[in-house]
């Protein structure tokens, strides 16, 4: 580390430039999850929020924007909502972009104070003098520019407008003193650039300048850049062809770093023709920053002194020959490569001895796998550009020339990364093995000397070897020597090892030892020993630190992707082992993380974790991505497994007669069963093959990733089942639910069988993955469906169901109202149990057409559900009914406080009502009746209904989910009998503990922050232990003489209906009311229950005083069988009995007005009147 590093001044820029890698981090992370609602692309987007987002028109017309949303209850109360759903995104987004801003003001700082001589003894100048320093002001000039590229390129003007706009909306930070949020908007408001659109003019030098960057600090890194090796790149790449290459971090920064003085590119032509002499003279296609690629053709094309120096790079002759010399290179390289690769031939030996050949074909390798890839990849090209035409034939003259195949490019890379790891494994293992070896050779070398030397002394006999004393004496001398050499002093060992070598050689031939073959053979293993001595010795770190350099892959970080992803796969698909070689690729690409975490590292900065982690986690993806063809493959052969099992496999029966034996031995379809099944476990094999390889900070298991790509895959194929089987026709007379139903059960049962037959195979848990991934499918859809009705939304990165590794897929909606198929389902089961259509015989849990009297809906549907979406997705459905119940109870309230509590007659009619009850003590008669309530009842056949519509639609849910409970629990008791006997102890226990706390006061066992009550509930409603008769939909305060209104509804509507004996229950009167009793009385209940019990005794009490009042009227006006009653008092009777059945009350409650034995037996003893 230099002095300059060691300083304040050193580490104030590395900071700086540590902070520039983790802020282009996050704005990566964040152009990944811009919510869909700022582009405003789809017209529910449009139509919902176009008038509550806005653009930077907003600060000219401000407080007329602000004062039309206030002005507006709803667009006000839209408003709102969308601040709450979306203010925690909007702050991550500002704080990234604040950063940004930040961080050009503290690179001007930096000057300023270098300038200033608030660093003691240091100048801008001194500082660029210095090697480390010289990198870090170039770096921290090249991220400004490239993150400002990134945010531009990554996140749309309008998006970033907008979303800076909304955030200054509704945040309180525009109103602090330190806010620089208006200087933010300067600096990122709407170039004008788009991806697919025309370049703006003056662009990105007119986006530059609005950093405002010093321009004595551009003009000195441009010029340090232009002039010197800043990274001793040379070192790497000795050969003179590769001299581009070796520039090439440099290139893409000064590339950047010309747009902060934009009058080099149309001006200065020396100057640019220099560069482009330097950096450009055979490649015109460059990595920016992680893989974002651009063409100099196209990015130069407005600068006339940059386009004019570009001119000989891009000339057709140099252009061929330099594809010609790549093609030879390639067709060259795969052979030696393929040679080597080849077991045996790459031993720790030939390693030591050819290190340097080694290296040069390693870089000869990595440049022309660079070259070619860059200049054939893919870019955004416009037929309408001329610029982009002449891109694009620049590419096809590469690709003829150099006869490009990308197979072969592709056998390159794999060789070239496979290659690249052996080597980096042998030598890395050779440095930790360097000093142990050198003293085992050490050690024999000296052994064998000494042995040497006691043979010429006469005391050890070797055939025909006479005693030399000299010998002896020298030997014994060399030995000492030999033993005297340390491992600390290289350069003087090796000195001395190779005198002792030259030694030896001389004692042969002074002392005619080659006669002697015994005396020649131990001389020569001794030199042999004494070079690997040197050898080992000469072990080094610098050739891994030039391998790392060499094998940098971090320009493909994107376009390997568009290049080879689908070779890989098409590979892998062929024969699953080339997993193993595709480990070396991914390894190789991890060296791209490198770059941006260097600095980080050096800075000891805490965003080390988070940058590693989004790097790692993004080639994990792409990792995931490939391997993904596996578990594709396997669900193809799946397929036709299940097509087997389930269409020509017969099940075998508990008992076989033998006459039967070949025709359930189905033997040519049991073998194609096996065959495929032998074909998934392969692939199996070869995923589990590849070793657990850490990759950047993320370890990858291969146990692990094949069975989130199994899951991934059944999570594709499951949401597609259901998208698909779930589409209705709203309009069809006859539905289709059964039928739909019916074949997705058929669908999922094939999926389970399959997975289930297939688990043992691929050792997965097959069965518990079905399950969690299936309740994890609907659990999400739910939760979006529910978005709809609640006002702090769920957003998806939110969601605790969505994932990155193994993403539910999100589908256009089908219809306006439903946004996934658990939608759909809902409204089309509402659709055929609407209770204007149908009736409810709630003894045969049956819905009946109201007019035909055929059955629509029968008992056996929810079974059906149960086979076809599961338990998970019947309790998902049950979740998304209270929801639809809760919006229907919530506008319930909401009409009545439009329409009653804030009217001007209203309030006043019933404050009336209620003093003439208390006046006569709450007991109605007939005459108090008409007195009492005919104004009201007069005024109340216009508004009621309206709610009357409401609680029937809560009613037809609240039948819906007593039949999902029924089911639920059946299930339950039949699959799992015991957690469902436990559960209901469970409850029972903890509800006869409540009800003693509350009756008593005394201490209860559970805790206030205790979770369980909320667990067990969940476990509850998963079961179908549940009443969803006695829920609690909503909090709120009772309306004001809400059991008056609920009286006066039930009165004014009663009469709509009739007695029918056959379903024993009230259907509609005439066929125009289109209505049905039993969902009235369940809307009724379910309203009624979210208040005190007193309101709910109260209307119990008025219908039957109401009973006995329309009696006592009925008796007057006539003389009636005595087994008569009025139609209205007998709908009444039915309702009230209904009501107490249904809700759980006391019958006391009823029979307080009405004689016991009458509301006990009115069905056997009395007849409405006709």
């Amino acid at each position: 580390m230099s002095d300059l590093l060691d300083s304040s001044c050193g580490q104030s820029v590395v900071r700086l430039v540590s902070r520039g890698n983790a802020i282009i981090a996050e704005l990566l992370r964040l152009s990944e999850v811009v919510p869909n609602v700022f582009r405003l692309d789809t017209k529910s987007d449009q139509t919902k929020y176009s008038e509550v987002i806005c653009d930077f028109s907003y600060f000219k017309t401000c407080d007329a924007y602000d004062n039309r949303i206030e002005s507006n209850p709803q667009l006000l109360d839209r408003d709102e909502e969308f601040r709450e759903n979306y203010i925690e995104i909007l702050t991550r987004f500002y704080l990234a972009f604040e950063s940004v801003h930040r961080f050009t003001v503290d690179i001007n700082r930096y000057v300023d104070d270098l300038e200033e001589g608030v660093y003691i003894q240091q100048t801008l100048e001194s500082v660029l003098l210095d090697n480390d320093g010289k990198q870090l002001l170039s770096e921290a000039l090249y991220l400004c520019g490239a993150m400002l590229l990134v945010v531009d390129h990554r996140i749309d003007g309008l998006v970033r407008e907008r979303i800076l706009v909304s955030y200054y909306r509704y945040s309180a930070q525009r109103s602090t003193s330190d806010s620089n949020i208006d200087d933010v908007c300067n600096l990122l408001r709407s170039t004008g650039y788009s991806p697919s659109g025309r370049r703006p003019v003056n662009y990105p030098e007119d986006y530059f300048r609005r950093a405002q960057i010093r321009p004595n600090l551009v003009s000195l890194v441009i010029g340090r850049m232009r002039s010197d090796d800043i990274y001793n790149q040379s070192s790497a790449y000795p050969q003179p062809e590769h001299r581009s290459v070796a520039l090439a971090t440099q290139a893409v920064m000064l590339f950047i770093a010309l747009y902060f003085s934009s009058d080099i590119l149309s001006n200065e032509s020396a100057a640019m023709r220099e560069i482009v002499d330097k950096f450009f003279a055979d490649n015109w296609v460059i990595s920016v920053y992680m893989g974002i690629v651009v063409n100099l053709v196209e990015e130069w094309e407005p600068y006339k002194a940059a386009k004019q120096a570009l001119a000989n790079t891009i000339d057709a002759k140099n252009i061929k020959n330099h594809s010609y010399r790549h093609h030879s290179k390639i067709v060259k390289l795969l052979p030696q490569l393929q040679q080597l690769l080849k077991e045996g031939n790459l031993t720790e030996e030939i390693v030591l001895d050819n290190v340097s050949k080694l290296m040069n074909l390693i870089r000869d390798c990595n440049v022309t796998l660079r070259w070619l890839t860059l200049h054939t990849c893919q870019h955004n090209i416009s037929e309408a550009n001329i610029v982009s035409k002449k891109c694009k034939q620049l590419k096809d003259l590469v690709v003829i020339e150099s006869k490009y195949d990308p197979l072969l490019v592709f056998q390159l890379l794999l060789n070239t990364a496979e290659f690249e790891l052996k080597i980096k494994d042998m030598y890395k293992q050779l440095l930790n093995d360097k000093q142990e070896k050198w003293n085992f050779y050490k050690k024999e070398c000296f052994e064998r000397i000494s042995e040497l030397a006691e043979v010429f002394s006469g005391n050890k006999p070797l055939t025909r070897v006479e005693k030399n004393a000299n010998l002896e004496q020298w030997l014994t001398e060399m030995s000492k020597q030999i033993d005297a050499l340390t491992f600390d002093e290289t350069t003087v060992t090796n000195r001395k090892t190779i005198q002792l070598i030259q030694a030896l050689e001389e004692v042969q031939e002074f002392h005619q030892l080659e006669s002697n073959l015994q005396v020649r053979q131990f001389l020569n293993d001794s030199q042999k020993l004494l070079h690997c001595m040197i050898k080992t010795l000469n072990i080094k770190e610098d050739v891994l630190i030039t391998l790392q350099i060499v094998g940098d892959l971090s320009y493909a970080w994107k376009i390997i992707d568009t290049s080879f992803t689908r070779y890989m796969q098409s590979g892998i698909k062929r024969d699953p082992t080339l997993v193993i070689k595709l480990r070396a690729t991914f390894l190789k690409l991890a060296s791209a993380l490198d770059m941006p975490l260097l600095r980080i590292n050096q800075a000891s900065s805490p965003d080390l974790v988070s940058v590693s982690q989004y790097y790692s986690s993004e080639l994990v993806s792409y990792v995931r991505k490939v391997l993904h063809i596996i578990p594709e493959t396997m669900f193809s052969l799946m397929a036709r497994i299940i097509e087997l099992q389930t269409n020509h496999i017969k099940e075998l029966p508990t008992r076989l007669m033998k006459d039967q034996l070949k025709a359930y031995s189905q033997l040519e379809e049991r073998h194609e069963v096996a065959k495929l099944t032998h074909s998934i476990s392969v692939f199996t094999e070869g995923i589990l093959a590849m070793k657990t390889t850490l990759v950047g900070i993320i370890q990858i298991d291969p146990k692990r990733l094949l069975e989130d790509g199994i899951r991934r895959e059944l999570v594709i194929q499951t949401a597609n089942a259901l998208h698909r089987g779930l589409v209705f026709n709203s309009k069809s007379k006859t539905s289709e639910l059964v039928t739909k139903l019916k074949a997705l059960a058929q669908v999922m049962d094939g999926f389970r069988r399959s997975f289930e037959y297939i688990q043992d195979y691929v050792c997965i848990y097959g069965l518990k993955m079905w399950q969690q991934e299936v309740s994890r499918i609907v659990n999400y859809n739910v939760e979006q469906e529910c978005n709809a009705f609640m006002r702090h939304k769920v957003l998806d990165w939110q969601s605790i169901y969505q994932s990155k590794s193994i993403p539910i897929p999100k589908f256009l909606p089908m219809d306006p109202y439903s946004v996934n198929f658990i939608g759909r389902l809902a409204r089309e089961l509402l659709r055929m149990t609407d209770p204007k259509t149908t009736i409810y015989v709630h003894e045969m849990s049956t819905w009946f057409d109201n007019k035909t009297h055929v059955e629509v809906v029968d008992s056996k549907l929810f079974p059906l559900m149960m086979k076809s979406i599961g338990t998970a997705g019947i309790n998902g459905l049950d979740r998304l009914i209270s929801f639809m119940i809760l919006t229907e109870i919530q506008s319930i309230l909401q009409y009545l406080d439009r329409n009653f509590t804030k009217d001007k007659v209203w309030p006043q009619i019933l404050l009336d009502i209620n003093e003439n009850l208390d006046a006569i003590d709450g007991k109605i008669t007939a005459t108090h009746f008409t007195r009492i309530f005919g104004p009201a009842l007069t005024r109340a056949s216009k508004p009621l209904p309206v709610v009357f519509d409401a609680l029937a639609r809560i009613g037809q849910m609240q039948i819906i989910r007593c039949n999902i409970g029924h089911e639920l629990n059946t299930s339950c008791k039949f699959q799992s009998r015991h957690l469902a006997n436990a559960l209901q102890t469970l409850n029972q226990a903890i509800i006869s503990d409540l009800e003693h706390h509350c009756n008593t006061s005394n201490k209860s066992f559970l805790k206030e922050d205790t979770p369980l009550l909320f667990e067990l509930t969940n476990y509850l409603e998963w079961t179908g232990i549940s009443d969803p008769l006695s829920k609690i939909y909503i909090t709120s305060r009772a309306p004001p003489y809400l059991e008056l209104i609920s009286f006066l509804l039930t009165i004014t509507q009663i009469g709509k209906f009739v007695y029918i004996k056959a379903i024993h229950g009230l259907g509609a009167k005439k066929g125009s009311d289109h209505s049905d009793g039993l969902p009235f009385v369940m809307g009724m209940i379910t309203f009624l229950r979210q208040f005190h019990e007193n309101t709910t005794h109260q209307f119990i009490s008025h219908c039957s005083q109401y009973v006995c009042a329309q009696t006592e009227i009925q008796t007057a006006l006539s003389s009636p069988k005595v087994t008569e009653m009025s139609s209205e008092a007998y709908n009444t009777l039915e309702f009230l009995d209904n009501f107490i059945r249904f809700s759980g009350l006391q019958r006391k409650l009823v029979v307080q007005n009405i004689p016991d034995f009458l509301f006990n037996q009115f069905h056997s003893i009395l007849t409405p009147t006709k």
